[in-house]
């Protein structure tokens, strides 16, 4: 899992993965580090500016909320519950990823 190691609420939302991925079936990395950098280039992205939440697996690399409703699906529960969002049609599930992406800093602040 990528995702952007300046956002606060990003940061909050590792710890919370964490806590409630006994098996261990996430890793993590910043997006702004060499590695995550590295890690999606390998993906096919090439894209410096990108800053949403990425998840790559053995299905491939996905973003916004496809990448959080997968995270959600493979933790203890309640979490697997969200993932009756997959039932929202993809464009509408991103609008409401893209707002809250977009007021993160403000709303949670900056590490």
């Amino acid at each position: 899992m990528l995702f952007d190691g300046v956002c606060a609420l990003c940061n909050a939302s590792v710890g919370v993965i964490k806590r409630n991925d006994p098996q261990g079936r996430f890793t993590f990395e910043s997006l702004q580090s060499e590695t995550g950098r590295a890690m999606l280039a390998a993906s096919g992205r090439q894209d410096r500016t990108l800053s949403t939440l990425v998840l790559i697996d053995s299905a491939g690399l996905h973003t916004k909320s496809d990448a959080a409703l997968r995270i959600a699906s493979g933790l203890r529960f309640p979490w697997p519950l969200l993932g009756v969002f997959v039932l929202v049609p993809r464009p509408l599930r991103d609008a409401a990823y893209e707002w809250i992406a977009h007021n993160r800093y403000r709303w949670f602040g900056t590490k």
